[in-house]
């Protein structure tokens, strides 16, 4: 008899495959929410997407011409078409290496890690140092996707909160509470996405204090390094923390505009020798996926050694001049309170609600400022790690046409809305606002 012929004993044709309970598990709370909303944009008017944190969707923010011939110059050579090792090619983890090292926090390539773009890098750090029914420490406003890695694989996720009154920085006596006997390490993104903020050196002592009072490693997200405004400065954590255990995770997205190439980066800094295991870690879970495209790692070298300084320069400046426009038009409305960022591309603006009413939540006024306007932003319920009473988000990276809609769009529905914070990405020109 073949398997053709076998039926379930109750006749029934119709199969029953269970989904895992890792897939169960996996939701982005940005794609949750924007999937559920049902608004349609305003058919009368233009639909402005700020719901999009690329900085190459409209054109306006190119990548170096040196980062584009690297590229090109691999594929004419051929040497990018195989398999490199999973954990990434000497070559390329050199360059890194050569990249981030100081005399404090010396790198080598046997240090590094190559990944799937930073994001594939923060998977990488997470599962290698905590186990399901462990918990991590994320930041309160933070990036959505700390989330949804650790979920999917029940690591608990305890937030510490950010004080927007204070450039940002960590509520250290709150994350001091957070930590418990299962707690087994602590995410500090910066500069910050969606702050903007960079912290000081300082600050950056502080917070590695408390991770060295109770012996827990730090993932240090550090994807927007060097992206800083003038007067600005930029500290890397495991030049903070030389003799602490820290990860730091990075990648080609932001910094050089290619978040398309999907090529990141984590490297162990380990001065006291006190994590030495964890190298061995995320070599083996860098076998699951054999690494990221090998035709970028084989440009890697050149993209790191020979891109301009100019050309980051100039980005940076970008940013900067866009910040600033937008910070002082909304300064002059008076139910907002922008918060000037220090770097990243990101600024946080605040509503004041003793002047508002109307709205009842972020996705409430999202919904309404979609179908009215044709202005898609995301609220704080999927942007930012937790939902915070009152916060809202939007990405802002809009041709120069479509700035001025923008900000006459999302004002009158200010004057309905309860207090909340709104996230704006400035990858467009200044000439824009």
């Amino acid at each position: 008899m073949s398997m053709a012929d076998v039926r379930p004993e109750n006749g029934d044709d119709k199969w029953s495959v269970p989904v895992s309970q890792w897939a169960t598990n996996t939701t982005n709370p940005l794609r949750r929410i924007v999937d559920n909303m049902r608004v349609q944009p305003n058919p009368d008017k233009k639909l402005i997407r700020l719901s999009i944190g690329d900085p190459t969707v409209y054109g306006n923010l190119p990548t170096s011409e040196r980062v584009n011939r690297a590229v090109v110059e691999e594929v004419e050579r051929g040497t990018g078409n195989g398999y490199c090792q999973s954990f990434g090619a000497e070559p390329a983890r050199r360059a890194v290496a050569e990249c981030y090292s100081t005399e404090v926090a010396p790198v080598s390539a046997d240090d590094v890690i190559l990944a799937s773009g930073c994001s594939g890098a923060l998977d990488l750090a997470i599962k290698v140092l905590a186990n399901s029914g462990d918990n991590i420490l994320i930041p309160r406003p933070g990036f959505s996707l700390y989330r949804c890695l650790t979920e999917a694989i029940q690591i608990e996720c305890r937030t510490y909160q950010l004080l927007p009154d204070s450039g940002w920085e960590v509520d250290l006596a709150e994350m001091e509470s957070m930590i418990n006997d299962r707690t087994r390490a602590i995410i500090v993104n910066n500069p910050s996405n969606p702050c903007g903020s960079v912290y000081t050196r300082e600050h950056l002592e502080a917070i590695a204090a408390v991770a060295r009072k109770f012996r827990i490693p730090i993932i240090s997200d550090e994807v927007y390094a060097g992206m800083v405004f003038q007067g600005t400065s930029f500290s890397s954590m495991s030049e903070v923390a030389p003799n602490q255990p820290v990860l730091t995770c990075g990648g080609l997205a932001k910094r050089y505009l290619v978040p398309g190439w999907r090529l990141g980066w984590v490297y162990v800094h380990d001065g006291a020798h006190n994590i030495t295991p964890v190298r061995d870690g995320l070599r083996a879970l860098s076998t699951q996926i054999l690494g990221p495209c090998s035709l970028i790692q084989s440009a890697l070298p050149a993209i790191i050694r020979e891109t301009p300084e100019e050309f980051f320069q100039g980005t940076i400046q970008h940013c900067e001049s866009a910040a600033q426009r937008a910070y002082a038009l909304l300064s002059q409305v008076q139910a907002l309170h922008p918060i000037m960022p220090r770097g990243a591309m990101y600024m946080m603006v605040g509503v004041k609600p003793e002047l508002l009413s109307g709205i009842a939540d972020d996705i409430e006024f999202t919904e309404q400022l979609m179908s009215e306007e044709s202005v898609f932003c995301l609220p704080a319920q999927v942007g930012i790690v937790v939902c915070l009473d009152g916060y809202c988000m939007a990405y802002c990276s809009m041709q120069v046409a479509w700035l001025g809609q923008f900000f006459l769009a999302l004002l009158p529905l200010f004057l309905l809305r309860t207090m909340y914070y709104c996230e704006v990405l400035f990858y467009l020109s200044p000439s824009c606002i």
